[in-house]
């Protein structure tokens, strides 16, 4: 069994205050800005050159003075939600990675990877809190509590309004606030729920032996990935790519999935070297390492293939209505948009490309933890530019963004770590556990 250490678990709930206070001073701080500060913030931002809109809706409505200025004013107020929004999504994307690449292994019959089923059930076990925090931002929008989905305002969908936008009105059956709201319950309670049944029907296995309950488990597995294969398609539409309303990809669902996907791999590494190191996990030798850094190597590939599938495409069209996604990224979010290909991307590919590397603790884990801050990046770059514009560069979204991040990861470690202290590290009943034991890399 493992035991959650108390240095751990105060070092989680220090994160998790000093997270909550750090966005608290940011948000008072956010909140007293003044219109003088912002008028000044706009004239910053276009002395620099910059004109361009961040994305196409902005060009819809009036475009005198006194709207520019009610623009920014909500783009610059926005920061606080946006600030928690994207690291929210980001880790509760995630557990149910992590819970679908649990999943695969079963529905495939993998025997290598039994020895880490408990590291992984223990991370879906953020589902649920994750999606709790998801459930209460979806509320603070839909009562206008904030206005990253600029598309909830009913002006924008009335066509007697001055700000009628028809390519809204056209999306307004899909996009309205009540299929939203029951979208949201949908993903949260049916993700919580296979994270739930999944680690209830393993503890099952353990307790019977028997083949028939790991048939149930075999069964409930394929259930969950083709609950997640819809449902993490919907939640990137719903919470990512309708921030840019007018903007749509087809590869945008699996690039913000394999984002999720690589980056759980990445936290499963982290998790099961802790507790090999730490004498929790002694069966987890440098073949099951090797064959993690395999499917690290190989979902951030897949991310870079997506990425460029999207950008390339979009970017060789022409056309302004997708273009400028990508032009007001290059003009406000330059030193994070295409930089982060050098982390998400070229590191992995120059240092995991080794077969001997990837049995190396140290390297593999140092590259997890690129990964994941890659991604979490990755994440920044999808939220920000379409609610915080090019108002990002002050003290006051610094703070929110790591008063979000820190709260978020001190949860984060606070329900995993508890989680895996409460279950039984070795699945003694899974049949492939002697398989995963004496597993072998062959090359």
């Amino acid at each position: 069994m493992y035991s959650f250490s108390p240095k751990l678990k105060s070092t989680s709930l220090i994160l998790l205050v000093v997270g909550l206070v750090l966005f608290g001073i940011g948000f008072f701080m956010n909140h007293g800005i003044s219109t003088e500060r912002i008028k000044e913030m706009m004239e910053a931002v276009h002395s620099a050159g910059h004109n361009a809109p961040t994305h196409s809706s902005e060009m819809v409505g009036p475009q005198d003075e006194a709207s520019h200025l009610e623009h920014a004013t909500m783009q610059i107020h926005n920061s606080p939600l946006a600030s928690i929004h994207f690291v929210a999504v980001f880790f509760f994307g995630l557990s149910c990675a992590v819970l679908f690449f649990y999943c695969i292994q079963h529905a495939a019959h993998a025997g290598w990877p039994i020895i880490i089923t408990r590291v992984m059930e223990a991370i879906a076990s953020y589902i649920p809190y994750g999606g709790a925090i998801l459930v209460i931002l979806m509320l603070l929008n839909i009562f206008h509590q904030g206005h990253i989905f600029h598309w909830m305002d009913p002006d924008l969908t009335d066509p007697t309004s001055a700000h009628f936008d028809v390519i809204l009105f056209e999306k307004k059956r899909f996009l309205n606030i009540p299929f939203y709201a029951i979208r949201t319950f949908i993903y949260v309670i049916g993700a919580s729920f296979f994270a739930w049944k999944l680690k209830a029907q393993s503890k099952k296995v353990d307790d019977t032996k028997s083949l028939v309950e790991y048939q149930f488990l075999y069964r409930w597995a394929v259930g969950y990935i083709a609950f997640f294969g819809f449902a993490s398609a919907a939640w990137a539409w719903d919470w990512l790519m309708s921030i840019d309303p007018h903007w749509y990809s087809t590869m945008y669902i699996w690039y913000s999935m394999v984002s999720c996907l690589s980056s759980g791999i990445a936290m499963i590494i982290l998790l099961s070297v802790y507790l090999k190191k730490n004498g929790f996990l002694p069966q987890f030798n440098d073949n099951h390492l090797h064959d993690l850094g395999v499917f690290l190597f190989a979902t951030s590939m897949l991310w870079t293939y997506t990425w460029f599938a999207q950008f390339m495409l979009y970017w060789y069209a022409n056309v302004p209505e997708e273009v400028n996604y990508f032009f007001g990224r290059f003009q406000h979010y330059g030193i994070t948009f295409l930089p982060m290909l050098i982390v998400n991307f070229l590191l992995p590919l120059l240092v995991l490309v080794s077969s001997s590397i990837k049995r190396n603790y140290k390297v593999v884990t140092v590259m997890a933890v690129v990964v994941i801050l890659g991604h979490i990046l990755d994440y920044f770059n999808m939220v920000m530019p379409g609610t915080v514009g090019p108002y990002w560069k002050t003290p006051e979204v610094f703070i929110l963004i790591l008063g979000a991040l820190l709260f978020v990861v001190g949860l984060f470690m606070f329900t995993v770590l508890t989680a895996l202290s409460k279950l039984k590290l070795i699945p003694t009943g899974n049949p492939y556990l002697h398989e995963s034991e004496i597993y072998e890399y062959p090359f």
